[in-house]
């Protein structure tokens, strides 16, 4: 399984889940790295890193909105949680978070001093103004900063890597949901005064993104459509992605 650490600009050479590899070049595609862990790099010297078991994890009193699903990740060998879409998830744990992103967003942002980090996963920039839920931007990214800074963040410490954006789906074409979604975050994280130090966004291919918050580490595959058409009809039959995010709570559906 082939991750690309999630560093700007350079040329992409990217091994999908069927063994295809691609060549481009994009000026925003992450460098291609091994995973590394060394947890001592600019660590708060009086910063104390914890990591619950996932008995501990799985107890603990979940918010609304929080990513719950815990398991052991096997390959990088990490208690993980997976964020799925209309969900978030801040810690200051040394554990793993995922997520699966097709023409959804999600905003990882981590503070460099506290060495505390989040993930959101949200499906569409804004809803009709009834509904406040993760799984629209304005929503998702008020409550990933909210409980950064009531962990002990600092907003001028803050950065962020976005990821997804997708365009997977012919049916998303008119609509440009991916494109929407990462125009929205960009500006919105400008607005918030917090740079964005890495992205992959756009393009036409889902992602599988794991972050380690407590180093702000990401790193992210590309994933093939082994059956793109396939994928295609079952879109069609589930209809736009503004009724997906009406119909699904919790983060049902992944958009790709």
């Amino acid at each position: 399984m082939n991750f690309l650490d999630a560093k700007t600009g350079g040329k992409l050479s990217v091994t999908d889940t069927v063994g295809n590899t691609w060549n481009m070049k994009r000026s925003s595609a992450p460098l291609i790295a091994q995973p590394s862990f060394d947890n001592s790099q600019s660590f708060n010297k009086n910063k104390t890193t914890s990591c619950m078991s996932l008995d501990e994890l799985r107890r603990r009193p979940v918010k609304p909105g929080e990513a719950s699903f815990y398991y052991f990740d096997h390959h990088f060998q990490f208690n993980a949680v997976k964020v799925l879409p209309g969900e978030y998830y801040v810690t200051d744990q040394n554990i793993l978070i995922s997520t699966i992103l097709g023409s959804c967003i999600a905003a990882c942002i981590w503070d460099s001093m506290a060495h505390i980090g989040g993930m959101n996963h949200f499906m569409l920039p804004e809803g009709d103004g009834s509904d406040d839920s993760g799984r629209y931007g304005s929503f998702a990214m008020e409550v990933l900063i909210n409980d950064l800074l009531k962990m002990g963040a600092r907003r001028e410490t803050m950065q962020a890597k976005i990821f997804g954006g997708g365009q997977v789906m012919a049916s998303f074409t008119t609509m440009n949901v991916g494109e929407r979604n990462t125009d929205f975050v960009t500006q919105y994280l400008q607005t918030e005064r917090i740079p964005i130090v890495s992205e992959d966004v756009l393009d036409i291919y889902p992602r599988k993104v794991v972050y380690f918050p407590v180093t702000g580490k990401a790193m992210v595959k590309r994933l093939a459509h082994a059956h793109p058409e396939t994928l295609v009809e079952q879109e069609r039959s589930r209809g736009s992605a503004a009724q997906l995010a009406k119909n699904n709570a919790g983060g049902s559906v992944d958009l790709f």
